[in-house]
């Protein structure tokens, strides 16, 4: 047998011992001379040591009865403990005296580590993030762990008991009807994105694991369900979905708007070599707007940073004025904008305020609201203190940016002065068309 089992006569004295008695013990007892346990030594459960004639067989002798889950542990010569439960049965003749006993020793370390290993699954389960959900072969809950609570609204005492059907919204029913039958085949349902249902009848993305649950000799006797909250997940696919069309159609734009900078910088270049040096910079140009852009995620930029962008290299802090309320721009109004204060300051540099170590540039812009209720959108660049201009901006591609290019993209008008020391730029434009409303930036 597989079981340690031993025999011993009416006075205790062992009679017979199987072989899986002497692994257990390890040790061999003598025969008619060793009694009551064949153990080395013998300990209580808590340690303490334990006499052969305190023993479960012993008091099961002495008392003459029966002894059911008898504990205690045994001790074998090389110093191992194992924990064992003892079931002495009474021999008894024809007449029904007491002959001897036999006893049946269960070694409790397999069970021990059942335990253990239930326990610790116990506690992962409880302290999991994931929803964790058992329900037997007809679909019954029977088990719900922390986690589904929060994910679905029921506590443990309004969800087990019930259908899972609870979970499922109207329309995806026919997905248990499916998994059950999986489950009875003895298949794991792999993970899955589905819809389920919380308490208040609000829908949440998870993606759902669904395994049988057997019993001891192997029967399915049901399933556990791992459900986890892809909300954020969509969330995050739907922004990046959002965002890549923001994108292509930002992109296009830009190709739109290249196109016009080369087909005008063409126009105006007097050499190859102006035309590519002219080109390059412009570009670059573009690509700062589109810096600040990307690190907003398309949402846009606030008129401060694309002047810190475009204009703080061309001009030290102390010559270089800005002031105006904290606007979100449109990513279209930053594109166009960016070009236009790029121009401004690369021909400032050249031929204006910039080109001196005197001189002053200011940049304002306020939003203004009409009688009718209309929001304007109002930008100035002012320069002073310059010296005289050589009407060189007149001719340019800059000038019909800031003329016409820009101002048309966001439904404005442009102004284009020469002073007699210096640029001044006006632009006006209706604010739904440069301003980002708070729901284009979420």
């Amino acid at each position: 047998m597989p079981v340690a089992v031993y025999t011993t006569d009416k006075q205790g004295l062992i009679t017979f011992f199987n072989e899986a008695a002497a692994e257990l013990w390890g040790h061999r007892p003598v025969l008619n001379e060793d009694r009551w346990c064949g153990s080395w030594k013998l300990r209580h459960l808590d340690g303490r040591k334990m006499a052969h004639d305190e023993c479960p067989m012993a008091i099961a002798l002495r008392e003459e009865k029966d002894v059911r889950w008898g504990r205690a542990i045994a001790e074998r010569p090389n110093g191992e403990l194992i924990p064992f439960s003892a079931h002495p049965v009474l021999l008894r003749n024809e007449t029904g005296d007491t002959i001897g006993a036999i006893n049946t020793l269960l070694d409790l370390r397999t069970q021990t580590m059942a335990d253990e290993a239930r326990t610790r699954l116990a506690s992962i389960v409880e302290s999991s993030m994931d929803a964790i959900v058992s329900k037997d072969i007809n679909g019954i809950i029977t088990s719900w762990n922390d986690a589904a609570q929060r994910l679905f609204g029921y506590t443990p005492a309004e969800a087990i008991g019930r259908p899972v059907t609870i979970l499922i919204p109207p329309d995806h029913l026919d997905e248990e009807v499916s998994i059950i039958t999986r489950i009875r085949a003895g298949e794991v349902v792999p993970s899955y994105e589905t819809v389920r249902q919380r308490k208040d009848g609000t829908r949440i993305p998870v993606s759902l694991t669904v395994s049988p649950i057997r019993d001891g000799i192997g029967r399915i006797i049901g399933a556990s369900k791992i459900a986890r909250d892809i909300s954020s997940h969509k969330e995050s696919e739907r922004r990046i979905r959002l965002l890549m069309r923001e994108v292509n159609h930002r992109v296009k734009n830009q190709y739109s708007v290249i196109i016009s900078m080369i087909r005008e910088t063409s126009k105006q270049a007097s050499s190859p070599e102006v035309f590519l040096e002219q080109v390059r910079e412009r570009i670059l140009a573009l690509s700062e707007s589109h810096d600040l852009l990307v690190n907003a995620e398309w949402r846009g930029a606030t008129v401060a940073e694309l002047v810190e962008a475009q204009v703080r290299v061309f001009a030290a802090q102390s010559r270089l004025s800005a002031k105006g309320p904290v606007i979100m721009l449109k990513p279209n109004a930053v594109q166009y904008l960016g070009i236009a204060f790029h121009e401004l300051a690369t021909n400032s540099a050249k031929y204006g305020v910039l080109s001196n170590p005197v001189g002053q540039v200011e940049i304002e812009w306020a939003i203004t609201t009409a009688a009718n209720g209309e929001e304007t959108f109002g930008l100035v660049w002012h320069e002073h203190d310059g010296p005289p201009l050589d009407g060189e901006i007149r001719r340019g591609f800059g000038s019909v940016v800031l003329k016409r290019i820009a101002p048309q993209a966001l439904g404005g008008t442009g102004q284009l002065e020469f002073g007699e020391h210096g640029v001044s730029w006006k632009l006006e434009a209706p604010l739904r068309y440069v301003k980002n409303s708070l729901d284009e930036m979420d």
